[in-house]
């Protein structure tokens, strides 16, 4: 590794947050050049002084991404390589605390200096310390636990658009979640989402089981990019030395890829899709596929946010995103459409770990209410309903209105009843199509 005390002032090129400096070239032929993801100190006169990761080597040409920034910084300036790549706090001590991207506490609270650190990044876990999921995770959202289970060690997205109320939606489900932790990663926030976060957490009550690591959209781009490794290390480490079930939280990726997106350009990167560099689907996946539910330990469950700008799915964050995922939830005029979301794991938990009723009733809810929405049609453009027709927009009012509005709070056993309840006060019993046993043991009319 490079000697700590030597320092190189050799400075190539500055654009943006990135410098480029040269390394001396017999250092790179006998293997003991700076490595990528290495940390290193950026000196300048007359003050000068920034944090720096080393995000691209080629040959004795080391390209580096200041945490602070390049204002002020000559072509003068000294480096000095540190030995040991980005590391995160890890103890129980962090539990309750906001972290910046830089790994440093910005809640006042005791220093943690002396507390152990850990590497980021990190290989994602061998399938054969992995189990199959078969656990479920109650968030208390109707239109997740009745329609599409989160299960733990699923990873899963959010897509919506700039406006939607998916903020405060994601801060209900780390709230309300059935999780030992939750670990909150805030990518590009404004201030007023980032103070929305703590407090309602504190008010809730579970911030002492919470960590935070927050990126202002003020902060530099680097430690946006850090944000999720940040989080999903120390996600990983309390599922796997302490057995915990851990929540992790993102919004919104669309911020990372951005940032990921800014880089490339400053590093003359070529383009590939809407500008996006080529490597977008395997930096998503990296983050994506640490989600894990551990043979011998906890799980790693990641919930995402990914706003789709235009409210196009086919831009390239959420359609990558989709071929890594398993589904997502659709968040599209302030409630979760039942007909965009999707949660390719919930066959391993509906009617094993939950009600036996549960896959019969779920099919024949979203049945009706498909067919509320062709009554709907029907009835804006003037055609003739039926006394059927009838029954379904009674039915889609009240679906709407104890289902699908986000506010809504229940246990999935009380979904379920009030399943019944629904479909007992818009159908007769030889309407629903279901298997009789069930309608005998539920349906009261």
């Amino acid at each position: 590794m490079v000697n700590a005390l030597i320092r190189y002032s050799k400075v190539l090129e500055i654009r943006g947050d990135i410098i480029r400096i040269q390394v001396p070239k017999r250092l790179v032929e006998q293997g003991n050049g700076p490595r990528f993801g290495e940390l290193a100190v950026v000196e300048d006169q007359p003050s000068f002084l920034s944090l720096a990761q080393v995000i691209d080597l080629r040959m004795e040409s080391v390209t580096l991404q200041l945490f602070q920034g390049t204002k002020g910084l000559s072509t003068d300036a000294s480096v000095r390589f540190l030995g040991h790549p980005m590391g995160v706090t890890y103890s129980e001590n962090i539990l309750g605390r906001v972290f910046r991207g830089n790994g440093s506490p910005i809640d006042g609270g005791p220093d943690l200096s002396q507390e152990p650190r850990v590497p980021l990044g990190g290989p994602s876990a061998n399938p054969m310390r992995r189990k199959l999921p078969s656990n479920m995770i109650r968030t208390d959202v109707p239109m997740i636990d009745l329609f599409n289970c989160l299960v733990e060690s699923q990873k899963i997205p959010i897509f919506s658009v700039a406006g939607e109320p998916y903020n405060a939606f994601i801060s209900r489900i780390g709230i309300q979640a059935d999780s030992d932790i939750v670990v909150f990663g805030g990518l590009g926030l404004i201030f007023d989402d980032y103070h929305f976060f703590r407090t309602s957490l504190e008010e809730a009550g579970v911030f002492s089981r919470t960590v935070m690591f927050i990126n202002q959209a003020s902060d530099p781009v680097v430690e946006r990019l850090l944000v999720p490794d940040m989080a999903l290390t120390v996600a990983e480490h309390f599922a796997v030395n302490e057995g915990k079930r851990v929540l992790v939280l993102l919004t919104d990726m669309t911020a990372f890829a951005d940032g990921l997106k800014e880089v490339g350009v400053s590093m003359d990167q070529v383009p590939s899709n809407r500008g996006y560099m080529g490597d977008l689907y395997t930096q998503l996946a990296t983050h994506y596929e640490k989600a894990c539910n551990f043979a011998q330990g906890g799980s790693v469950t990641i919930l995402g946010v990914t706003t789709m700008p235009g409210n196009d799915v086919t831009h390239p964050v959420p359609d990558n995103t989709g071929y890594i995922t398993e589904g997502q939830f659709y968040l599209h005029n302030g409630v979760i459409d039942p007909f965009g979301s999707l949660s390719r794991l919930k066959q391993l938990v509906i009617g094993k770990v939950t009600r036996e009723d549960h896959g019969q009733l779920m099919n024949t809810l979203i049945r009706f209410y498909s067919g509320a929405k062709e009554a709907e049609q029907k009835q804006a453009m003037a055609f003739e309903l039926s006394n059927f027709d009838h029954k379904l927009l009674k039915f889609g009012g009240l679906f709407r209105e104890r289902f699908m509005d986000i506010n809504v709070s229940m246990p999935l056993e009380n979904a379920l009843d009030l399943g019944w309840q629904t479909l007992a006060e818009c159908f007769d019993a030889g309407e629903l199509l279901m298997k009789q046993a069930l309608i005998d043991k539920y349906f009261v009319q």
